[in-house]
Order: C-alpha cells, then sequence, then structure tokens
C-alpha cells in the first residue's frame, strides 16, 4: 500500500476518500485541521499529500509555505472555490499539481499516480547523473546540486530541470516540458509550467554575470545555458 496524508476538514469526504484509494492501494491517513496536518507531515514519511486550502487553525497556503522549508514530498492542492489566485498562490509556494473541489475520485486516483510516475527514472534510461556547468542532478532520486550545495527543489521543479539538463543548450518547447515534468499537455490558460519555471529560476538564480540560467525563448520555449 501506498501512504497518502490528507489534510482536509471535511471529514465525509475523507472517509470516502479512503475507501475509494484503499481500493486502487493506497493507504489514506487523514488530519482535519492545519496544525495537527502539518504535524503529521513533518512526523511521518508519505509518498504525497492531499491538501486543501480552506482548513481551521491554519489554512493551506500556510502550511504549504511551512513544509517546502524542509519537505519535498509531492503536492497536490485541493480547494472547493477552484479560484485563480490560490491555484497561482499554491504552484508559487511549491504545490505539484492542483484540482477544484467537488472532484471525481478517479481524476485523483489518476493525478496521484502522475505524480508519483513522474518522480521515477524511465526504465530505458534508469539513474545517471547529469553535469552542466556548476549544476548536478541525480536523475533517479531527482536530487539537485549547486557548488556541491543541495538545492531544496520540489518534484515539479527537479523534472523540469531534468528535462532542461538532458537537452543542454537546446531550446525546449513548452509542451514538451508540460508533458514530461508535468505529465499533461499544457491548456491554453494553464500557467502551471510558468509558476514552476519561475520557482525553479529563483532558487538556481543568476550567472555571475546577470544572465538566467534559464532562457526564455519567445515563441518557443526554455534553453539552459552553461
Amino acid at each position: 500500500m501506498t501512504p497518502v496524508l490528507i489534510i482536509d476538514d471535511d471529514q465525509e469526504l475523507c472517509e470516502l476518500l479512503r475507501d475509494w484509494l484503499a481500493t486502487e492501494r493506497f493507504e489514506l491517513t487523514a488530519a482535519h485541521d492545519g496544525p495537527s496536518g502539518l504535524a503529521a507531515a513533518r512526523a511521518n514519511s508519505y509518498a504525497a499529500i492531499i491538501l486543501d486550502v480552506m482548513l481551521p487553525g491554519m489554512n493551506g497556503l500556510e502550511i504549504l509555505r511551512e513544509l517546502r522549508q524542509s519537505c519535498q514530498t509531492p503536492l497536490l492542492m485541493l480547494s472547493a472555490r477552484g479560484e485563480p489566485v490560490d491555484r497561482i498562490l499554491g504552484l508559487e509556494l511549491g504545490a505539484d499539481d492542483y484540482l477544484a473541489k467537488p472532484c471525481d475520485p478517479r481524476e485523483l486516483v489518476a493525478r496521484l499516480r502522475a505524480l508519483l510516475r513522474r518522480s521515477q527514472p524511465s526504465a530505458d534510461t534508469g539513474s545517471e547523473e547529469l553535469s552542466l556547468g556548476n549544476l548536478r542532478l541525480d536523475t533517479g532520486n531527482l536530487m539537485a546540486w549547486q557548488d556541491d550545495e543541495p538545492l531544496q527543489l520540489t518534484q515539479s521543479e527537479a523534472l523540469i530541470l531534468r528535462a532542461l539538463m538532458t537537452r543542454p543548450g537546446q531550446v525546449v518547447d513548452r509542451q514538451t516540458l508540460s508533458r514530461e515534468a508535468l505529465g499533461k499537455p499544457l491548456g491554453s490558460y494553464d500557467r502551471s509550467l510558468d509558476m514552476h519555471i519561475s520557482n525553479l529560476r529563483r532558487k538556481l538564480g543568476p550567472h555571475p554575470e546577470g544572465r538566467p540560467r534559464i532562457q526564455s525563448i519567445r515563441g518557443r520555449g526554455y534553453l539552459l545555458g552553461h
């Protein structure tokens, strides 16, 4: 069974999802308020976290901000409102995916499986270490270093970096990045890829002369330069 934590104050929904996910070989642990959810996430190891935005005691965005200081577990955000500002803030703070409530349990399972599948190395390539300048990336465990200092990257950020580092000096189009790193085609108004790349740029910083490490090539995609 794959351990998953859900932090949501809707206890009826949590029980429904617990039963549904059990049939899909997920073991669901539930917390129903912000502080207990944050404590559970810190105290235990989960394959993925499902996090609601609206919670008593501490909202989901606050929890996400705290978690991403030390925890890079794949995280899916839920919101009953589904407002763009919630989605954008969640992605900026390091959520890997976003789903509006009410949601179909089958779609939730599909999103969870996609999150977990994306973090696994390809059976064809296995695990290897990529290097580009002062950057290193272990493609198996998605751990990255810059000047031998570890980078705290989310799964999505690490997968974007992997897609770029396997094509050094080449422009990678947005659809390719979205499919390889986010596991989905890029929609017309989908800003998730932009948010993840913005976060990754901030963590990598610019080259010493000020040139961005990840360059935007207008109308084409992104390039990771030396």
